[in-house]
């Protein structure tokens, strides 16, 4: 896979990966008799993992590395206290923004 193609796809997943983590909280409010899911953050995590591995295997920078696997263990450390102690921590959101904005990086750094 070209590393646009893994950018736009880092992209996307980090995208709903925030809205999910932004609006689900809202839906829990109304009363539809839905839980939270720590699969499904687990689900994003390995997606973003993938990604992220393939891509820091083409990326020069060492500060846009940092900030890919950065992000990545702020995703992670929020979602194993889920699953660990059932809190939900806001160092997801920060991750994802962190994945958001490392991709776009990458995406805009490259050779046309």
């Amino acid at each position: 896979m070209k590393s646009k193609l893994l950018d736009a796809i880092g992209i996307s997943a980090a995208v709903l990966c925030l809205i999910h983590c932004i609006v689900f909280p809202l839906l829990l409010i109304i009363p539809l008799g839905i839980s939270h899911n720590p699969y499904i953050d687990l689900a994003f995590l390995i997606i973003g993992t993938l990604v992220v591995f393939r891509i820091t295997k083409q990326v020069k920078n060492p500060w846009l590395n940092v900030l890919f696997w950065g992000s990545i263990v702020l995703i992670a450390v929020s979602v194993m206290a889920d699953f660990i102690f059932e809190v939900h921590l806001p160092l997801i959101y920060v991750g994802a923004a962190g994945l958001i904005t490392a991709h776009l990086i990458n995406f805009k750094n490259h050779k046309h």
